[in-house]
């Protein structure tokens, strides 16, 4: 579902795959080839939300900013179920694991990872190559596997031409 709020109108390119059970509110940027699964939502209705090309939104996760804050997801990212990103920076060719939250001005470096239900408080860096894990985040350097974020990053284009596809409601 698609709404603008005031003259805020998402912005979405024409190769993006957006669930019709998603939800994406305002002033949202979309890349092309990036897909956003059910149940995700993504309000721009303060600053601005932008989700690079080649990127997956997955299902159930939550995006926001705030009124000085945008959220940046860059180009060929996971973010993984569940995730909840507010006012922070996801680099290119970063991983946001299932469960994840990542707070106010935190930014992942270009090929960083953060494991499945950390929680990256504000003003955090997780460096390039680093592994995020753990309540509240610990950085371990050099942990990160590129190898697998580009592995998922394929594997969710190729989904979401599927359902482009074939995709149909049968209710």
């Amino acid at each position: 579902m698609l709404y603008a709020i005031d003259d805020l109108v998402p912005q979405i390119d024409p190769t993006a795959f957006v669930h019709p059970d998603a939800v994406v509110i305002g002033r949202v940027t979309i890349g092309a080839r990036a897909s956003i699964w059910p149940g995700a939502v993504l309000r721009g209705d303060r600053s601005y939300i932008s989700i690079g090309s080649d990127t997956s939104i997955q299902d159930g996760s939550v995006i926001h900013c705030t009124n000085e804050l945008p959220t940046i997801v860059g180009e060929r990212c996971v973010v993984g179920h569940l995730v909840h990103l507010e006012g922070c920076t996801i680099e290119d060719d970063s991983l946001v694991g299932s469960g994840s939250t990542v707070l106010h001005r935190a930014v992942v470096r270009s090929g960083g990872f953060v494991a499945a239900q950390a929680l990256v408080a504000p003003d955090t860096e997780v460096p390039s190559g680093a592994l995020a894990l753990g309540v509240p985040a610990k950085i371990r350097e050099g942990a990160a596997d590129s190898g697998s974020i580009a592995s998922a990053v394929e594997i969710y284009i190729a989904n979401a031409a599927r359902y482009a596809r074939g995709l149909r409601r049968i209710d």
